[in-house]
C-alpha cells in the first residue's frame, strides 16, 4: 500500500498509515490520522466528513491566541486548511495526494480563549486535478469569524 497525505501549509504530508482514497471508513478513522500531525497538536476534531462537506470543532486555548486573547489568524487558517484538506483526501482516487496551492482569508470576527470555534466546510469544486473548498469558523454563538477560500492540488503519490 503506497503512502499519501493530508495537506501541510508547506507542502504535501504523507500519512505514515498508508490509507488510500476511499478506503476511509469513518470520522474517526480520519481523525486518528490526523492526531498525530499538527492538526491534532492544534486540537482538530472532527464530527463529520462526506465527500461534500467537513465539520469540526477547535477550542481555542491560550496557545492558539493573541496577546489580547482571541484565536490568532494564523490558528484559525491552519484549521480551516485542514478541513480542506480532509474534504479532498476522501475525495482522491488510489494512488493520489494532495496539497494546498492557494489560500484566501476573510476575518470578520474573533472568537475569546476558552470558547469553541466550528469550522463547516463545502465543497465549490471537486475535479481531477484540483479541488476548491470554502470553510466557515463560527463562535459558538453562532458569530462569523473568519471565511476561508481554498484550492487544493490533486498529485500523484510518490
Amino acid at each position: 500500500m503506497s503512502k499519501r497525505g493530508l495537506t501541510a501549509s508547506g507542502g504535501p504530508l504523507n500519512c505514515p498509515l498508508g490509507i488510500e482514497g476511499g478506503n476511509v471508513n469513518s470520522v474517526a478513522s480520519i481523525q486518528e490520522l490526523l492526531d498525530p500531525l499538527f492538526p491534532g497538536l492544534m486540537g482538530v476534531q472532527l464530527s463529520e466528513v462526506t465527500a461534500n462537506r467537513v465539520v469540526a470543532k477547535l477550542k481555542v486555548r491560550p496557545d492558539l491566541c493573541t496577546t489580547g486573547g482571541i484565536l490568532h489568524g494564523g490558528a484559525a487558517m491552519a484549521f480551516a486548511d485542514t478541513l480542506g484538506a480532509v474534504g479532498t483526501f476522501v475525495n482522491l482516487p488510489k494512488d493520489k495526494r494532495t496539497t494546498t496551492i492557494e489560500s484566501s482569508t476573510k476575518f470578520i470576527g474573533a472568537a475569546k480563549t476558552g470558547t469553541t470555534v466550528t469550522g463547516e466546510c463545502e465543497a465549490f469544486h471537486r475535479g481531477k486535478t484540483t479541488m476548491v473548498w470554502q470553510t466557515h469558523i463560527k463562535s459558538e454563538e453562532g458569530k462569523l469569524c473568519a471565511i476561508v477560500t481554498q484550492t487544493q492540488l490533486v498529485l500523484d503519490a510518490r
